[in-house]
């Protein structure tokens, strides 16, 4: 939000500049500076890199998002960094493509009862050692030969 409108209504007001651009937050210079419409040197380059932005969004069908924008900005010699390319795109309404997401086919019923527990025995070291079979085989915890 832009404090110009309140500082130039205190001056209208015979109010003091100085004194409204100390209670805002802003420095009598910056205000002036705007004033004059004259615009910034990062203004004048965003403009330049818009008009970059939305060759090459146009030049891909309109299928170029933020990232490869940037990269083809890179690759054309451009130094921009890729934030600043997704909020010149953001003011200028330009969004890339994006695939459709996949049909969902199943419907899934809320009410349906879950399905039950395949495996429902209890295991115990006793039973692993002898579902092993061979009584040479050792129960690797108790150290006692299986089956005993």
């Amino acid at each position: 939000m832009s404090v110009d409108p309140f500082i130039e209504a205190e001056k209208q007001g015979g109010h003091s500049v100085k004194r409204a651009c100390e209670l805002l937050g802003v420095s009598r210079a910056a205000f002036y500076a705007r004033r004059s419409g004259v615009p910034g040197p990062r203004a004048v380059r965003d403009a330049a890199l818009a008009e970059r932005i939305a060759e090459v969004h146009t030049r891909s069908r309109g299928s170029y998002g933020a990232p490869r924008v940037h990269a083809q900005l890179q690759r054309d010699g451009q130094r921009c960094g890729r934030r600043r390319v997704a909020r010149l795109m953001r003011t200028l309404g330009l969004a890339g493509r994006y695939r459709r997401r996949r049909q969902q086919t199943t419907v899934v019923d809320p009410n349906a009862n879950a399905r039950p527990e395949p495996v429902t025995k209890r295991f115990s070291l006793r039973t692993e050692c002898r579902q092993m079979g061979a009584s040479q085989h050792r129960c690797h915890r108790s150290g006692q030969r299986a089956g005993r």
